[in-house]
């Protein structure tokens, strides 16, 4: 089966049959993400030097709750 003939095939679907099959492709791109946003923030991954730099920090002291942060940013004038 091609794209086009899926598109098509698609197009023809009932709006409630559409909207389901809309939320299942999200839902497994959001899976994909995920997945994916684990493997680069694991040991090894591509993220992971943020991770250790991030730890370093917390270890060293030099950093704040988020909470902290948010609340500084909101009282801003």
């Amino acid at each position: 089966m091609t794209v086009e003939a899926i598109k098509e095939a698609i197009a023809e679907l009932p709006e409630e049959e559409r909207a389901s099959l809309a939320s299942w492709i999200a839902e497994r791109e959001n899976d994909e993400w995920d997945k994916q946003m684990v493997k680069d923030f694991s040991p090894g991954g591509r993220g992971s030097h943020l991770v250790d730099k991030i730890n370093r920090q917390i270890d060293e002291g030099k950093f704040r709750p988020m909470s902290e942060g948010f609340r500084e940013r909101h009282n801003r004038p």
